[in-house]
């Protein structure tokens, strides 16, 4: 039942209609048993700092910034997480106890919690990362933060994969094609695949014993997934980086870590409904 005392939460982002974040964070809602809902909100481009701006008057309680609105949203809270300060790049928005308002990037840590729950640590192992946008850069930190001896980052254009090479601090390097069969682990941080059998890389250049993540979750065995698994390499999908970050958002909100495998199943149906 939702009450007027029903707490509020909310993804705000253009296009935001197709989101999956409603039915992640309402069944960890439901599963948790706390009084929140989560909806989704059309907020128009160039309107991020607005939006934070309602966030208050409306004492909105936890809001996830997606894109075009991450780094106007970085602008516009009154502090940031360390992540969010290096990337400059906000995700999560959680009020605070003073009334202001804190900023966050899970992406990263999302991505770094997924392949430890599929078993794959990246402290003191090498990684090989395909691509230097958004997502990138926030894998990056991530793996710099969590103890990556090297991230070799490769790119079609130069200037962005130096800035996500910075982001990796004293382990980032800009990765040569060697990289992608050298690496303990092989990132596909692209989009590429989203909904297609296009690949990020030439594939031959995988082997046996690695570990190959791929942030794309639709479809969830991607072609350079089915690819990885051919080589003998370990293939890790893009749902778990979904569901791993937004429960560290619910973390954030309200205090509670909830039941990943939950946010996963739901993510998973509204797919499949999607999809019939």
């Amino acid at each position: 039942m939702i009450s007027g005392a029903t707490r509020v939460a909310a993804v705000i982002g253009s296009p935001v209609h197709h989101s999956l974040s409603p039915a992640l964070h309402n069944a960890a809602f439901a599963q948790l048993g706390v009084d929140w809902v989560y909806v989704a909100l059309h907020v128009a481009p160039g309107d991020g700092q607005r939006a934070v701006d309602a966030m208050r008057t409306l004492q909105i309680s936890g809001l996830s910034v997606t894109m075009p609105h991450k780094e106007a949203v970085a602008a516009s809270v009154d502090e940031l997480d360390p992540a969010a300060a290096a990337l400059r790049s906000v995700n999560t928005v959680v009020p605070q106890g003073d009334g202001s308002l804190k900023g966050y990037s899970t992406d990263g840590a999302g991505f770094v919690a997924s392949l430890a729950a599929a078993g794959h640590e990246v402290h003191g192992r090498s990684v090989c990362l395909l691509g230097a946008g958004g997502a990138a850069r926030a894998i990056a930190d991530a793996l710099a933060r969590s103890g990556a001896a090297r991230v070799a980052v490769l790119n079609r254009t130069l200037a962005t994969a130096q800035d996500a090479v910075q982001l990796a601090g004293s382990v980032g390097v800009l990765g040569v094609p060697s990289d992608l069969r050298d690496s303990d682990i092989v990132v596909n941080a692209t989009s590429i695949g989203m909904g297609s059998d296009d690949l990020p890389c030439d594939p031959s250049a995988l082997r046996a014993g690695q570990v190959v993540a791929d942030i794309v979750y639709h479809p969830r065995h991607t072609a350079f997934l089915r690819a990885a698994h051919a080589a003998g390499a370990t293939p890790v999908d893009g749902l778990g980086m979904l569901v791993h970050q937004a429960a560290l958002q619910q973390q954030l909100w309200h205090g509670h870590l909830p039941d990943v495998q939950v946010m996963a199943v739901a993510a998973e149906r509204e797919l499949a409904a999607r999809h019939q």
